[in-house]
């Protein structure tokens, strides 16, 4: 992921910060400047719940270049507790661990390394619970 996007994105990625509508009370993930529900532009932020549950998985196998180390390794749609879905990594699990409703848990951790500099890419990754 390029520098910049990554920067733009670091409060829901380190903090799991998303957007409330003043008006409606819908959730969004990434925050959005008007609300899909209501059109209101009114919005208040607010931090995620850290745990949730798991809605469906896969299991990758072969990876892109960066990641081809850490294969097999598990992607997840987990939805929080407050309803909100997300996409993550499951990590510290085998494949054969997961399962659909499994609780897990928000962490803070390595994402990838960056260019020749090896610029280190932080963000949120899933726990079994």
């Amino acid at each position: 992921m390029p520098s910049p996007r990554y920067t733009r994105e670091i409060p829901q990625r380190y903090r799991l910060e998303a957007a409330k509508c003043k008006k409606c009370g819908k959730i969004f993930f990434p925050p959005r400047l008007v609300c899909s529900n209501c059109k209101s532009r009114e919005f208040e932020k607010i931090t995620l719940s850290e745990e949730g549950k798991i809605v469906t998985y896969t299991t990758i196998r072969v990876a892109p270049e960066q990641f081809s180390t850490q294969v097999p390794y598990n992607i997840a749609i987990i939805e929080l507790n407050d309803g909100v879905r997300l996409m993550a990594q499951v990590v510290d699990c085998k494949p054969e661990d997961m399962a659909i409703g499994k609780p897990v848990r928000m962490v803070f951790r390595k994402i990838q390394e960056e260019g020749a500099a090896g610029i280190i890419c932080y963000g949120y990754k899933a726990v079994l619970a």
